[in-house]
């Protein structure tokens, strides 16, 4: 599955692809119909990888483009969508991500918290980046950022920025009030191609939809609630921008989009026909545990350890159909692979990162993770999910089947790697 999101727009070196929705800006995502919400209108769909169709649902009625920026409108949009979008533009940042192991760039945007230089994104628009610059369009200034936490299950993320001060913020608001035909503008940096922002004009056309999502880039599986359902026209470099109201409050994070019933972090150039976005309540809720340092099952705090291998299912790996990986980033396929895993559960490696502390460890290609310090590890995810809970610098022994079914261990000192 791959979920189809606003997520980050990727550039590789075989060209431009639309890549994160939920793994740090380097995928495409898919998703199925959203469920157990209040919706103003009939919504159906079924999983799917790439590709938009129409889905009848909330489609553009007017758009218009000037330089980078572009500017469409769907059904109840405010009348005055640029000047509210004006309004909120000094307040957000344009988000570009290196992702070395992948070999690929990615975009996307934040919202100015602090005048400091605090950022609130989506962690797939940051997650695998091996360095992040950020241009502040209130200032027109580029600066290095860091992570300082995320939560790779609610798609949050925060960001600092180097040496910032005196910047504008966002406006913010509440989404508690919510109500299904309320006007909105979806803001962002569509398309990765920076300066002006593009705008979204729309309503809310459902309250509290359920959405899952998955990252062909890494494997990954989110599911995504209490989401706000909009027809604004969210596109890919979107995610991690504001859904705002027409006060230019921001009421909540753009994150995904659909235009024929399946979700994706980064849709085609294809209008979308529901725009999918944080509750900006529940988001600045975990932005805070991430500024007050507090660690939890879903929420990570500083440098993320790294163990550096790319890894899927043992049954698409041994089949020869690797083609995403889950765990900590990867991309491409694989061939003349054994066709019989010797267990069905784990966390297969498709391979070993040179240069990486998995790569001194005993570690090979077709070896199946098994467990972490003697904790079973069942799938791809749920290494990932381990691995959240370990700390850069710390002694980790992964239990692992060889391809003849040899049982080892390999004990590893965890490096400081890209956000999961």
């Amino acid at each position: 599955m791959a979920l189809l999101t606003a997520g980050a727009l990727i550039v590789g070196g075989a060209g431009v692809g639309i890549g994160l929705g939920i793994g740090g800006g380097a995928s495409q995502p898919a998703a199925v119909a959203p469920s157990s919400g209040t919706s103003g209108g009939g919504v159906s769909g079924t999983s799917g990888s790439s590709g938009f169709g129409s889905s009848g649902f909330g489609s553009s009625s007017g758009s218009s483009s000037s330089g980078g920026s572009s500017v469409s409108t769907s059904a109840g949009s405010p009348a005055d969508v640029t000047a509210i979008a004006k309004s909120v533009d000094p307040g957000l940042v344009d988000i570009n991500t290196q992702l070395a192991y992948q070999s690929e760039e990615a975009a996307g945007t934040g919202m100015v918290l602090t005048s400091s230089g605090e950022v609130l994104t989506n962690n797939h628009v940051i997650e695998g980046e091996t360095a992040i610059s950020v241009t502040d369009l209130g200032n027109g200034r580029t600066y290095r950022a860091k992570v300082v936490g995320y939560d790779h299950t609610d798609d949050v993320a925060v960001l600092q920025l180097e040496h910032a001060s005196g910047l504008s913020t966002v406006k913010l608001g509440s989404s508690s009030g919510l109500r299904v035909g309320e006007p909105i503008v979806g803001i962002g940096n569509a398309g990765g191609v920076g300066g002006t922002p593009s705008v979204a004009g729309g309503s809310i056309t459902a309250l509290g939809q359920s959405i899952e999502a998955s990252d062909s880039g890494t494997g990954t599986v989110e599911h995504l609630h209490d989401m706000v359902e909009t027809n604004a026209d969210i596109r890919p470099g979107d995610s991690g921008g504001p859904l705002v109201n027409s006060q230019g409050q921001v009421i909540g994070m753009d994150t995904a989009a659909s235009t024929d019933g399946s979700f994706t972090f980064d849709t085609p150039s294809t209008s979308a026909t529901q725009g999918f976005s944080i509750p900006i309540d529940r988001a600045l809720r975990i932005a805070k545990q991430i500024e007050a340092g507090h660690s939890s099952s879903t929420v990570h705090v500083g440098a993320t350890p790294f163990l550096g291998v790319e890894v899927t299912t043992p049954a698409d790996l041994y089949s020869g159909g690797a083609s995403s990986f889950g765990g900590f980033g990867g991309f491409g396929g694989t061939s003349g692979t054994p066709t019989s895993p010797p267990t069905s559960s784990g966390a297969a490696i498709v391979e070993v990162i040179p240069g990486t502390a998995a790569a001194s460890s005993g570690l090979a290609q077709y070896d199946i993770i098994t467990s972490i310090d003697g904790r079973s590890v069942t799938s791809p995810a749920g290494l990932t999910q381990q691995m959240l809970g370990t700390r850069v610098g710390e002694k980790v022994t992964f239990g692992y089947v060889t391809s003849s079914g040899a049982h080892g261990n390999a004990t590893v000192t965890l490096q400081a790697g890209p956000p999961q």
